[in-house]
């Protein structure tokens, strides 16, 4: 029998709240596909509402039956289940996700929302270290220093890069003679962002 919109959001809530048993007598009246369509007005997930509130149990529960896609799902304002657990300070279900075999694994951690923010960034926000530091430890960063390393630059060589500072905003930086650190753009984009 296909789930009607009250059934989807008695399932929402159901997640919301952790009530792991209503969430499998929906699947067992609906079956495990209706799980993927049920959205609630903002474009939450069933995975959304159990990671925010934090349910290891029913999240367990469903990663046996939703595919994985779904973990990197976005809702309307472009947050993943990740960015939810990351602003509530739910580090078993961050680390749960990003372990879950055959997800996105790490890549969730780079998908950023409709503010400009990514997990890490959230957890930041929410200044839950604890998570900020677990999500630096896990993204690699020492085989994309190295990456980055194995090919050498000439003193001779300006490097241009982008800085992106804790509102969003964007600055070029040029790396001249591999000596000096700022850039005139650098002064004067943080000039006309003064003057605003």
């Amino acid at each position: 029998m296909a789930a009607s919109q009250e059934d989807r959001e008695e399932l929402l809530l159901s997640c919301r709240y952790g009530e792991l048993q209503n969430v499998q007598d929906f699947v067992a009246r609906h079956g495990a596909p209706a799980l993927v369509d049920a959205r609630d007005d903002h474009g939450n997930t069933v995975l959304h509402m159990t990671c925010a509130n934090g349910h290891v149990d029913v999240l367990e529960y469903l990663f046996s039956l939703v595919p994985t896609p779904l973990l990197a799902q976005q809702n309307h304002a472009g947050s993943t289940p990740l960015h939810w657990a990351a602003l509530n300070r739910h580090l078993q279900i961050a680390q749960k996700l990003i372990q879950h075999p055959g997800g996105p694994g790490v890549d969730l951690i780079d998908i950023k929302n409709a503010a400009g923010r990514s997990p890490l960034g959230e957890a930041e926000m929410a200044e839950w270290d604890e998570g900020a530091r677990w999500f630096v430890q896990v993204m690699n960063i020492d085989e994309v220093k190295q990456e980055e390393s194995d090919g050498q630059i000439d003193s001779s060589q300006s490097v241009g890069i982008e800085i992106q500072d804790v509102e969003g905003q964007i600055a070029p930086l040029t790396i001249n003679n591999a000596t000096q650190a700022l850039s005139t753009s650098l002064m004067e984009s943080h000039e006309n962002q003064e003057s605003r």
